[in-house]
């Protein structure tokens, strides 16, 4: 925490490339995830409805996958269709530079690029307590 977001730059679902710079200034809520973690799937409906309540507000999501198999990814994410962005990691060099051990793990990025906090897991019973760290760090008051 405290310490600048490490910088990368990943293929999107367009294939265009996504670079962590060009979203400084929004709040990202940065979450990497596989097609096999059961987790996950209980995240991307939620971050749907973070994007969906919060996006207008500064609020950026960058969901990174670190499935070997695009085609794995893709079927999960037909599943899921998620209102966020999405970007690929197959060799996984962004979630070693993250110091990722599970899978899911999320890591609010502050407006300045600074690791405001970081999440391994997922559960709903977290998700609030999650939603409040964002909250704050958009300054939206309920």
């Amino acid at each position: 925490m405290g310490a600048p977001a490490p910088d990368f730059n990943l293929p999107g679902l367009d294939n265009l490339p996504i670079d962590l710079k060009s979203l400084v200034g929004k709040l990202i809520y940065l979450d990497f995830w596989a097609s096999w973690c059961g987790p996950c799937r209980l995240s991307f409906p939620w971050m749907n409805e973070l994007h969906d309540q919060l996006g207008d507000q500064g609020l950026h999501i960058l969901a990174v996958n670190v499935d070997a198999k695009r085609s794995d990814a893709m079927r999960f994410l037909a599943e899921a269709r998620p209102t966020f962005q999405v970007a690929f990691d197959p060799a996984g060099l962004t979630p070693r530079a993250y110091n990722v051990r599970a899978m899911p793990t999320s890591v609010i990025i502050d407006r300045r690029g600074v690791i405001a906090a970081s999440h391994a897991g997922f559960s709903t019973s977290n998700a609030a307590l999650v939603r409040r760290e964002i909250e704050r760090l958009l300054g939206v008051s309920r």
